[in-house]
């Protein structure tokens, strides 16, 4: 039977180490976080192999599946079309646009770049090879199936891969190779936040980046990034905030005292005003998302081995910022 639209199923199998539980404690055992009277709560929710539930204590059995049916939060508005840069037997390659979350989320389920692989290619095993930011754009690897995706992701953990980034900033930082750890902040509580450490540092990663400046356009700065042998969570951007050259747009690691926008900007986002919230980040830092746009992948195929090469052009907004 068709789930409506607005209806999240979340599916349940009873495995043999749960035969005979009652329906209210299996549940409890596969979602801890919901305490036993919000599950006697939504008893209406659940079905046992499409049958409604009748009472908390009913028995189930393995092999045996319990869904639970619930209502689909309202979602922000994210763009949901995405293009297609390079398909074949082995992977998709797609140019993500800015905005679009890679995974389900507490806010996120329908309008996530996973949802959308399964609605545009129904039935395939389509597997994410690899993340961007949300912010981000630009080129992405899908693999068709688990094993395209193991040899992929071989070819990153192997430092096998190009990866270069287009990045607008306000400055000009030096060309060249910048090498400076980098570590999770221990200070930020409410969300990942990396920041530069010295060598030696207990938690440190090594991270190396080279600079490009690709064009001048009055106080921006065009900048090729290139990943040099591994890519650590938000490394471009750090790197280029640690020269004094943030990326346009970055409320995470911009100028300094732009901690208090960046707060009120996650309540309205969190309220599901993501559109309100990206007017006020263009009126106060000229974007409304960070100017960072993957614009190249280089890598073995994983079928033939042969070098290939995605290239994702930068989009229209980037074009727009630097014609400004």
């Amino acid at each position: 039977m068709r789930v409506p639209d607005d209806v999240i199923v979340k599916r349940l199998e009873v495995d043999a180490d749960s035969h005979g539980f009652r329906l209210d404690r299996f549940i409890q055992r596969s979602i801890p976080r919901l305490s036993r009277s919000r599950i006697h709560r939504i008893l209406h929710e659940v079905r046992i192999d499409g049958v409604p539930a009748d009472k908390p204590s009913r028995r189930v059995y393995a092999g045996s599946v319990v869904e639970i049916h619930r209502p689909a939060p309202r979602e922000p508005e994210v763009p949901r079309h995405f293009e297609v840069l390079h398909d074949d037997a082995w992977m998709l390659a797609i140019d993500k646009p800015s905005g679009l979350p890679m995974h389900t989320t507490a806010r996120f389920y329908r309008n996530t770049l996973t949802a959308l692989l399964r609605e545009r290619y129904p039935g395939e095993p389509l597997q994410l090879a690899h993340r961007i930011d949300k912010e981000t754009s630009g080129a992405l690897l899908v693999a068709r199936g688990p094993h395209a995706k193991a040899r992929i992701q071989r070819a990153f953990l192997a430092g096998a891969v190009d990866k270069r980034y287009l990045a607008i900033v306000r400055g000009t930082p030096p060309e060249g190779e910048i090498s400076v750890p980098l570590r999770l902040d221990p200070r930020s509580r409410t969300r990942v936040r990396m920041q530069v450490v010295a060598s030696g540092t207990p938690g440190a990663l090594t991270a190396c980046t080279a600079l490009r400046v690709v064009e001048r356009v009055g106080e921006l700065s065009l900048i090729e990034c290139r990943l040099i042998a591994s890519g650590r969570q938000h490394q471009i951007r750090v790197h280029l905030a640690h020269l004094g050259c943030a990326l346009v747009g970055d409320k995470l690691y911009g100028p300094p005292g732009e901690d208090a926008l960046f707060m009120q900007l996650c309540d309205l986002e969190r309220e599901g005003r993501e559109a309100e919230a990206r007017v006020i980040a263009a009126e106060r830092l000229g974007l409304g998302r960070h100017a960072l746009h993957a614009s190249l992948l280089g890598l073995p195929h994983p079928g033939s081995g042969a070098w290939i090469e995605i290239h994702a052009p930068l989009p229209a907004d980037l074009r727009g910022l630097l014609g400004r």
